[in-house]
């Protein structure tokens, strides 16, 4: 798809090319300045009459009327030439694709020598270039049925640029794959709960394993009995779907040592259980296997780069439904760790099957814990629907997973867990634990649940609750599943296996 071309002339016959504006002063520069001398200044005279503008994320389509090469001449502002970052470069990189997407337009070139700047070098330029191509393209094909008109996409994309050509496509491609992973989150999570069962979950992430050679362990309800996963299979009583529990193993070293272990919450509906959500609460419960999907899209993004890192993901997969057979408040259940557990809420199933995960990866021998999930409601509460929260037992890693967040435009924000969490998560009078202390502080209780299970091992949480999802059109998505975690546990596990 990706053509790189050492040698830019504005007189190569193309149908669309793209070429960056700063704001304040606006001015044209290489490409742009070329072809301003091509149309005898027109283009400055567009500028100066705002008609071209440099301000962040605005594109301009200007047709050439077959005065130069390029049929159309897109211009994408970018702002203030200081406040150029990686993220923003790709937000506004995601613009220029939306606007080509609705004009059906099917080949581009890109002046990419034009983007970069003293803070992003051309190699982030790239990468920021081939995730924003996957990310602001995606949509959800749904299930309505389709009219005969053909849909235009964008098939080949030349790139100018008088960089090392194996170097830009590297980034090109490292880029692409990021951007495609996290799309395929997406689409697990928009998926309907009746169409992607755990079964389903299942079969996908064996298809993962067999694509990239994944050592690929399915649990059935069975096995989990025999090895005391008392509390994820609580969560699937009420239900006539089997559960799963899903082990992916990536091995980039000699020896399987240094393991980071990738715990996604994998619940394809939450009704609450005896807990029951209300009419509205329970519309969306579909997305409940965000944690899944991001786990599952990094694993993508793992067994295309292949870094030098041993990874295991474990996904703890079952719906939470009502019958008369489902679990129920002040019922008592023992964990795979052997710790009881006293149910209050059974509409908190996500911290009870993550529990086994946790415990199940500690076996597979993970020796660093991230487990993402679509855990509380008070996790929106606390921090919006914008930022993700954290919680930790060990400050490395917690600074590890923060800087591959910023790395990778998803920002978290952590939260505290205090020996007085604890003891209210310990405060059971007939059990271990109990899995709601209640409401003050139930993002934080959640955390706290799971850090149980973790123990001595280093331990990130992230509850993915209100960034998991977005009812917003924005540069680089549509509404629906925004894959968030997918690019951030790569990047996680990309720094690892440089170190």
């Amino acid at each position: 798809m990706y053509t790189i071309n050492n040698h830019f002339q504005i007189d190569h016959l193309e149908e669309c090319l793209l070429i960056s504006v700063f704001d304040q002063p606006a001015r044209l520069e290489g490409a742009g300045k070329l072809a301003d001398e091509k149309l005898n200044g027109q283009l400055t005279g567009l500028l100066k009459a705002g008609e071209i503008s440099g301000r962040r994320n605005k594109v301009t389509k200007v047709h050439t009327l077959g005065q130069l090469g390029p049929k159309i001449l897109l211009f994408v502002g970018l702002g203030k030439r200081d406040t150029v970052s990686f993220e923003s470069l790709r937000e506004s990189f995601g613009a220029a694709f939306k606007l080509i997407k609705n004009s059906r337009i099917s080949e581009i070139s890109v002046a990419l020598d034009t983007f970069h700047t003293e803070h992003v070098d051309i190699q982030d330029t790239a990468h920021a270039f081939g995730e924003a191509f996957q990310l602001s393209t995606y949509e959800f094909a749904g299930y309505k049925q389709k009219s005969n008109e053909k849909q235009k996409h964008i098939e080949t994309i030349t790139i100018y640029s008088e960089s090392d050509s194996q170097d830009l496509k590297a980034s090109l491609e490292v880029g692409h794959v990021f951007g495609k992973a996290t799309n395929s989150a997406r689409t697990l999570v928009n998926i309907p709960g009746n169409l992607l069962t755990s079964t389903d979950l299942a079969e996908y992430a064996s298809e993962l394993g067999k694509k990239y050679d994944f050592e690929t362990e399915i649990l059935d309800k069975e096995d989990m009995i025999k090895l005391g996963m008392g509390a994820l299979l609580a969560v699937n009583q009420g239900s006539t779907e089997p559960p799963k529990m899903i082990v992916l193993k990536y091995q980039g070293k000699e020896e399987w040592k240094d393991v980071i272990g990738l715990v996604g919450k994998g619940v394809t509906f939450d009704t609450g259980g005896y807990s029951i959500k209300t009419k509205a609460g329970i519309v969306g419960m579909k997305t409940d296997m965000g944690g899944a999907a991001a786990v599952l899209g990094a694993m993508e993004i793992i067994g295309e780069l292949k870094p030098e890192q041993n990874v295991v993901a474990v996904i703890p997969s079952t719906d939470n439904m009502i019958s008369g057979n489902a679990f129920k408040p002040d019922d008592v259940i023992t964990s795979m760790s052997g710790k009881t557990i006293e149910v209050l809420n059974t509409d908190a199933e996500g911290r009870l099957v993550l529990a086994d995960a946790v415990t199940y990866a500690k076996q597979h021998g993970a020796e660093y814990l991230v487990d993402v999930a679509t855990l509380t409601g008070g996790v929106i509460t606390a921090l919006g629907m914008d930022m993700t929260g954290a919680m930790t037992n060990n400050e490395d890693l917690f600074i590890e997973v923060l800087e591959a967040s910023h790395e990778a435009g998803e920002p978290i924000w952590r939260l505290p867990i205090t020996e007085k969490d604890k003891k209210r998560v310990r405060g059971s009078r007939i059990a271990d634990l109990n899995n709601s202390p209640g409401s003050p502080g139930h993002a934080i209780m959640g955390g706290a649940f799971i850090g149980e299970f973790a123990e001595d091992t280093p331990w990130v949480h992230l509850d993915i609750a209100g960034t998991s999802t977005t009812n917003s059109l924005s540069e680089l998505g549509t509404p629906g599943g925004t894959g968030v975690m997918t690019r951030t546990l790569a990047t996680l596990v990309e720094r690892f296996g440089e170190k």
